[in-house]
């Protein structure tokens, strides 16, 4: 570890992380071995990162989140207040599955509310919208826009963050960026 980052003295950071410069780690939070940490992530209060936990540049966990191995971001991901992942699918307390720990893949600039659930071995696309208390069970498509419990598809976000609204052609431009989109076979991507 180097000191190009910050972290509050009660923060615990073990052996073998690497957090990138200009970072910072919050009161109470933990960051437990072989962690990785890009530059200028921002980690909230009480937070938990678990072994071997890979966060891109310019992410941001919220106070009181957990993320456990197996999870890997990608940059720009946004943690809200209190969301979790899993890392087992079947747990008991008796029986010791850490052998059997399912991946999770966020992909750049998703965004996941507060107090939802991503249960592992679902992966979230790029620019993805995860609504608040929002329990996912299954893949999330890139740009899309999902809430409840489980989770469902209610539209498409833009790399901005605001719903998209599809005309008989397929296309859609952001509100805020002017940037246009195209909607082929369910799925969305960036035009211009």
């Amino acid at each position: 570890m180097d000191n190009t980052f910050y972290s509050h003295p009660s923060a615990i950071i073990d052996e073998g992380c690497k957090i990138g410069t200009g970072s910072k780690i919050w009161h109470f939070s933990h960051i437990m071995p072989n962690c990785v940490l890009g530059n200028n992530c921002n980690i909230g209060q009480n937070v938990v990162i678990s072994p071997e936990v890979v966060l891109g540049n310019n992410v941001k966990v919220q106070n009181n989140v957990s993320i456990y191995t197996g999870v890997t971001c990608d940059d720009d991901v946004f943690l809200g207040p209190s969301m979790v992942f899993t890392n087992v699918i079947n747990p008991r307390s008796a029986v010791n599955r850490k052998n059997q720990y399912a991946k999770t893949h966020v992909g750049q600039g998703a965004s996941i509310g507060a107090n939802a659930t991503i249960v592992c071995g679902h992966n979230i696309g790029k620019f993805a919208f995860i609504g608040a208390g929002a329990v996912v069970t299954k893949h999330v498509p890139d740009f899309a826009l999902l809430v409840g419990n489980p989770a469902r598809q209610i539209g498409w976000m833009s790399e901005f963050g605001h719903r998209l609204e599809f005309d008989v052609n397929g296309k859609a431009t952001c509100a805020e960026s002017g940037q246009t989109y195209q909607l082929k076979n369910n799925l969305v991507e960036r035009i211009s």
